[in-house]
């Protein structure tokens, strides 16, 4: 939405608005292709690690990776999002602010890779830690010097490091990795594919980093510099770490109650359905620095106008994604592995949750600059919704007796309902502090949704081969053509008119 009030209507051309908009929308286009990049690399390894590893070892290796990606999300220290406001107000070379960011990322990084290497039962709590399994901890500096690399090149708009980074190179060194070392050996191969990719990933990252802001000529750390850039920092920290561990706290839960086959039953439903939020992600490198230049001219209907906009074209395409992936599910899952449809109802739900939390996540990118404290409050409360619906619902699938796949989809489902708790008090908080509303709801998503389904129900009735060929493009294309033709205004057609 690029106009304050009515959705999707075009601003003067030559004013601030319309050029955010056309940055938002540019973003948006060459991450959208990103995503498509990510999700054609991104199948192949969970069809080689289901059809070759098996459920039980993939299962292992997630729950592994769980720990370290989480470890890696402190050891960003918030700058991830916080990188923009800090060069947006620096009055030092801008190079020397993003190695300090590196250097306090590195710094945290040891910490943590030294925890996890004193209690390396963390990592596999359900199975023994053998082989190459110790040294898995030091992958967090590549992991979290990557995230910090991409931040920077974001913050002067080059997206692209992002996709090449992100989409192409991290999924297809995994990829072809897991295959390859499938040869070597079936316990580690995995871990081993996932260093190799976050090794590629971190050197791609570094690469653009270097081509934008250069050697730090006369840069040196300063202890007090530094822990005023962490410290400043940590409330974003927290609502990351709140954000991120929300979408991996449910595999967490039943990591503690199933056994290492359900786990990666439920990692494959889970990776599935976060393909959609990469949609979300990719936003954020564009939307901070929007965000934080109307903040420091005081412009709050614009913010209000971005964040309904984004938010609109994040919900229209993760609802269509989640249709398209949801209804064929058992197809969509039995492509893994036969093993894993039983997965299909955890799918729907994490799908759901996708969808839903689609608000509260694009309003936050807006209040972590806003009301940090406030925001972090909501999101730790959404987090203890979420933790005791998970363990209630586990609880009552286990007195009832049922199977282990349906006590899954108890993780799932609260975190839907938490989600959208979090969405509802984040959307009010914002348009209360902007004094204008922020809504990326239209009436168009309900009418595109019902016609989707109703082809997608016709769908399911025929082979599973068909299903995923034909129908998913079908619903697609159904769903795509109503949010077109009903829901798409001058404004929101600025995301594909645009071609520079």
């Amino acid at each position: 939405m690029a106009g304050a009030t009515t959705p999707g209507s075009p601003v003067d051309a030559a004013s601030p608005e319309q050029a955010d908009i056309a940055a938002l929308a540019k973003g948006g286009r060459v991450n959208f292709f990103g995503f498509l990049l990510r999700l054609a690399a991104r199948l192949p390894f969970l069809f080689i690690a289901g059809r070759i590893y098996g459920a039980e070892a993939l299962g292992r290796f997630a729950y592994a990776i769980l720990v370290v990606e989480f470890a890696a999300q402190l050891a960003t220290l918030g700058l991830k999002r916080g990188l923009a406001n800090e060069l947006a107000h620096a009055k030092r070379p801008h190079v020397h602010v993003v190695y300090d960011a590196m250097l306090v990322s590195t710094i945290a990084s040891i910490a943590l890779a030294a925890i996890l290497f004193a209690f390396p039962q963390a990592l596999f709590p359900n199975s023994s830690v053998n082989g190459l399994d110790g040294l898995l901890p030091l992958i967090i500096i590549a992991v979290a010097g990557s995230d910090i690399a991409l931040a920077a090149c974001a913050y002067r708009y080059d997206i692209a490091a992002t996709v090449r980074a992100r989409s192409i190179i991290e999924p297809w060194t995994i990829s072809i990795a897991a295959f390859a070392f499938s040869f070597y050996s079936l316990r580690d191969g995995l871990i081993l594919s996932y260093v190799l990719s976050m090794i590629a990933a971190l050197l791609a990252s570094l690469w653009p980093l270097f081509k934008s802001y250069g050697s730090p000529a006369g840069w040196r750390p300063h202890p007090m510099r530094l822990w005023r850039m962490a410290r400043q920092n940590m409330p974003l920290a927290a609502a990351d770490a709140v954000e991120w561990g929300s979408r991996r706290l449910d595999l967490a839960i039943l990591g503690l109650f199933a056994t290492p086959y359900i786990v990666g039953i439920y990692y494959v439903a889970q990776q599935v359905a976060s393909l959609p939020q990469k949609l979300k992600t990719s936003f954020d490198p564009i939307l901070g620095p929007v965000i934080t230049r109307n903040l420091a001219e005081k412009n709050y209907k614009a913010i209000a106008s971005q964040v309904s906009q984004v938010g609109f074209w994040i919900i229209a395409a993760q609802a269509g994604i989640a249709l398209a992936l949801g209804i064929p599910g058992e197809a969509v899952m039995g492509l893994v592995g036969p093993n894993f449809v039983g997965g299909t109802g955890a799918l729907a739900f994490l799908l759901a949750a996708e969808v839903i939390a689609a608000t509260a996540v694009v309003s936050e990118a807006a209040l972590v600059y806003m009301a940090r404290h406030r925001n972090l409050v909501i999101s730790l409360a959404m987090i203890v919704v979420q933790a005791g619906l998970s363990f209630a619902f586990i609880a009552f699938a286990r007195t009832m007796d049922w199977l282990d796949l349906y006590v899954a989809a108890g993780p799932a489902l609260a975190l839907c309902i938490a989600l959208g708790l979090a969405a509802l008090l984040k959307a009010r908080l914002l348009s209360r502090l902007l004094g204008a509303r922020v809504n990326a709801w239209r009436w168009a998503l309900f009418w595109a949704a019902g016609l989707a389904t109703l082809v997608g129900v016709g769908v399911t009735h025929i082979p599973e081969w068909a299903e995923l060929i034909l129908g998913i493009p079908l619903i697609l294309g159904v769903y795509g053509w109503v949010i077109w033709s009903r829901g798409f205004g001058p404004g929101d057609r600025e995301l594909f008119r645009r071609t520079a």
